[in-house]
This record gives C-alpha cells, structure tokens and sequence, in this order.
C-alpha cells in the first residue's frame, strides 16, 4: 500500500504561481518508482499533467509544458508541481498518483492515488 498526502493548493489570480507538494508513505519503494500529477476539472474527465521516474525523467502534458514543472525528492519520498503562469482552464482537483508500471500520463496506469488538493485560478 501507498499513502499519498496533497497540499499546496489554494485559490489564485491568473498569471500566478502555486506549488504542490505530495508525501508518499510506503513500505516499500518501488511502488513509487514513478509518480505523477493528475487533475480533473468539474464535468471533464481527470487528465495527466506531468509523471516523472525516480530516476528524474519527466512526461510532461502539452498543455501545461513549459508552465509546469514536476519534481522529486526522493530522500524525502516528495512530489512537487510546481506551477506558473496559471490560466482559468487550470482549475481543477489535482491528484497525485504513484505506479510501478509504466510511467505515462494514462490513468489506468497508475495504482496509488491521494485524495487531491483543489488549485483555483480567478480571472
């Protein structure tokens, strides 16, 4: 099992800046070899973000490339997201996921989920 805890979020005006975190809790490393970001919007289906491998290759959405920036701590066993330039169309509650299997931006993929933390962005 893996525990995933978000936080970070919180309400913002377009153009802003929020950084996510997410804390990983398991007994064994491995299923976290990679984590990613997810995020779901009210009415859209959830949509990945950004994933990166332990080893620090990162998938990132086009959507959000050169916005957002995925990291990892893994002597801390953290995720961050680190977002910029917020839009409106951002808003949404962002996940985070962790997987042994491959490390893409496909939800069925990934098997550890937290609970979300809802980033919102005012025009």
């Amino acid at each position: 099992q893996v525990q995933l805890v978000e936080s970070g979020g919180g309400s913002v005006a377009a153009g802003g800046s929020l950084k996510l975190s997410c804390a990983a809790a398991s007994e064994y490393s491995y299923r976290t070899y990679c984590m990613g970001w997810f995020r779901q919007a009210p009415g859209k289906e959830r949509e990945g973000v950004a994933s990166i491998v332990r080893d620090g290759r990162t998938n990132v959405a086009e959507s959000v490339l050169g916005r957002f920036t995925i990291s990892r701590d893994n002597a801390k066993n953290t995720l961050y997201l680190q977002m910029t330039s917020l839009k409106p169309d951002d808003t949404a509650m962002y996940y985070c996921a962790s997987t042994i299997r491959a490390c893409s931006l496909s939800e069925p993929d990934y098997i550890y989920w937290g609970q979300g933390t809802q980033v919102t962005v005012s025009s």
